[in-house]
Formats: structure tokens, sequence, C-alpha cells
């Protein structure tokens, strides 16, 4: 209880501190930045804290319950008009995918702050509908209803990016090394080149997205594993990466404005690794009903998602389903409430089969994974 109180005082505080930096943006032309000229109209901050309680049950090894933490702090400059220094803190020491901390048993002030690490430290340069990114900064590729199947959602990128937008099309392209990472241990620098188009096609019913793309990894076969595991993905008898990741992805998602009152989303895509001679596909289905907009609005999300061991690189997609990584398959359900003006409430519910290879058993083992969420925005 005491953890649990020290983390709701600490988000409170934040959420006072949040109040005297926050910058309100233009009532009289919404949508054309003002030239700026105090610094404090230059400072803008943002932050968010979950507490999270999660269960992990499974059929090859022992269960875990445990209390969770996740915390982010986001201070933007605006150099000028058009550039910003954009930097990113959050919990989890390094953690490539996660900001998650479990709440230990000493004090919580020995490793609180100790926690925190850049995730974002770059400048953005916007220039009519380009936007240009240099340094460590989150990923720009899009995915279809926030799929995971091939990026998790806290995956940053380091390097120059670029992302040209309109009505009609989205083009993303973009140099980077994984090797940057703060939490890596690769032995051997590893490059990431990305390219990615989303055609927008507006129907009667609302929007069509088709989307292709190409994730071009140099560097991983015979490499040491990025982060200290596999992740599902396979390695040979020196535990070195077996497969290099030339990754091609594809994907439809089907927007609709109504549905009984509330948003539909629908979406499907595939990944495909032609670094790897087998064992190298994957895709996901999913749909999403409703959007946690306003209060007292709500959503849910359905996926399925089956990825086999080398279909993408385990250490960057999705973290929570299936314990991370590839190899393995199953359901996940995401709901989530606005409950007040900053004030979300989660669940995501996992029930999924792991691989032979990824079983501590070396058989097809269960899965089940429960995560509930308080979330508060400043």
């Amino acid at each position: 209880m005491k953890r649990i109180m020290l983390s709701i005082a600490t988000m409170a505080t934040a959420a006072m501190a949040s109040d005297t930096v926050q910058v309100e943006p233009s009532k009289e032309n919404p949508t054309k930045q003002e030239s700026k000229s105090g610094i404090l109209e230059r400072i803008h901050a943002k932050g968010d804290l979950r507490l999270r309680y999660e269960s992990i049950e499974r059929d090859d090894k022992d269960n875990t319950y445990r209390n969770r933490y996740r915390l982010r702090l986001g201070l933007n400059v605006d150099v000028t008009d058009n550039l910003t220094l954009e930097s990113g803190m959050r919990s989890g020491f390094a953690n490539p995918t996660s900001g998650n901390q479990t709440f230990e048993d000493e004090p919580l002030s020995d490793y609180f702050w100790q926690s925190l690490r850049f995730n974002i430290l770059g400048l953005k340069h916007e220039s009519g509908n380009a936007t240009y990114k240099i340094g460590r900064q989150p990923y720009m590729m899009y995915r279809p209803i926030k799929s995971q199947l091939v990026w998790d959602n806290d995956v940053s990128m380091n390097g120059v990016n670029y992302q040209y937008q309109d009505e009609t099309r989205l083009i993303t392209v973009g140099i980077n090394q994984p090797t940057l990472e703060e939490a890596s241990v690769a032995e051997d620098d590893v490059n990431l080149f990305i390219a990615q188009y989303v055609h927008k096609t507006k129907v009667d019913a609302g929007k069509l997205n088709l989307g292709s793309g190409i994730y071009y990894y140099d560097g991983f076969k015979g490499n040491t594993t990025l982060f200290g595991k596999s992740k599902g993905n396979s390695l040979d008898a020196n535990d070195l990466y077996e497969n290099d990741y030339h990754i091609a992805e594809g994907f439809a998602e089907l927007q609709i404005k109504d549905v009984f009152g509330k948003p539909l989303k629908l979406a499907a895509g595939v990944a495909y690794n032609f670094g790897a001679d087998e064992d190298n596909f994957g895709y996901d289905v999913a749909a999403q009903l409703g959007k946690a907009k306003n209060v007292g609005e709500w959503q849910l999300k359905y996926s399925y998602t089956d990825t086999q061991e080398d279909a993408v690189l385990g250490a960057y997609s999705d973290s929570d389903n299936f314990g991370g990584g590839t190899a393995a398959k199953g359901h996940a359900v995401r709901a989530k409430y606005k409950a007040g003006k900053n004030l979300f409430l989660a669940g995501n519910f996992f029930f999924n089969e792991l691989y032979e290879s990824k079983s501590k058993t070396d058989v097809e083992a269960d899965y089940e994974r429960v995560q509930l969420d308080m979330i508060y925005k400043f």
C-alpha cells in the first residue's frame, strides 16, 4: 500500500507541475501556430503515469503476479516556428519496448528516478506536408489499429527519418541504428533501413487505408542478441542470430464512421522475412469498436496474431502478447474507458499458445496474461 500511495503522490505532483508549463493552442486560429516570442510559449511539457496489476499464468514455468508502474515525461522546445527540440524520459531502465517497472521490496525512492532513461532526444523540422526527424525519436511508421505485429508501441528510432503526408498518401523513409539504444548489448553494429507507403481512400462508409513497407536490417546474421534475449528468434549453436531480417509488410485497414453509434475499424496485416528460409511468416487480424476520446466513452479491440519464429525481429515486436516477441499465436482483447478528463481505465487480456521453440519445456504451452491499468495523463 505504501508503494501505491507513493506512486499516486508522484502522479499528483507531476499533474500540478504540468499546469504551470502547458501552453494552450491559439484560439483565434487553431490550424496555424502563431509565431512565439516568449520563452515560456516555446516550452511544452506533458506526461503520464500508469499503475498496473498484472498476472501471467503459463504451463511451462512458474506463474507471475506483480504490481507495476510506468512514468513518461516529455519536454519539447520550439527553437523556431518549424524546428523543435524533442526530449522524453520513461521508467523501465532503458527497456527498448517497455517503460514498465515492477514495484520492489526496497523503498520506492531507491530506484524510482534511477529507472528513468531518455527514449526521445532529437530534432524535428516541419515544412509543409513534410516532417524530418534526427536523433532518437518515436517510430514514424503507420500501424493499422496500432498493430504490434512488427513494431511495439514503445519502439524508438535512432537515426534520420522523413515523412510526407497529405489527404491521399503517407510516405515514410529512414536510416537508423538499433545498436545505439542504451540497452543494446549486440557485439556488432546493426543498421535499419525503413520505407513505407500508405494509400488513403475515402469510401462511402468512411476511409480505406492500404499500405506496404520494407524494413531491412543489416548486421544480424552471426551477431549476438540485440538486448540479451532472442525473444523467439532462431539462434545457432553459439547463441548467435541464425538469420537476417529483411521484412516485407502489407496491410489493409477499413475505418467505418458509424456502427450502432460507434466508429468501427477492421484491419489485417502480414509480415514476411526474406532473410530467413523457413519459419518466416506472420499475420494478424483485428477489429476495434468505439473510441475512448471523451469522458464516458469506451473502446474495445480484439486481435488474433500468429507469428513464426523469424517472421519479424522479436526484440522490436509486441512486448506483451506471448510474453514478447515471436514463436506463438493467440487472442488478445484490449478495453479502454475514459473515466475523467485525464483519467483512463484499461484492461488487456491475452490467451496464447507458445510454440515448442519458445516453451521452457520444449512442448507447446498455454500462456495467459491479464493487465489491469489506471492511467493519468498530464
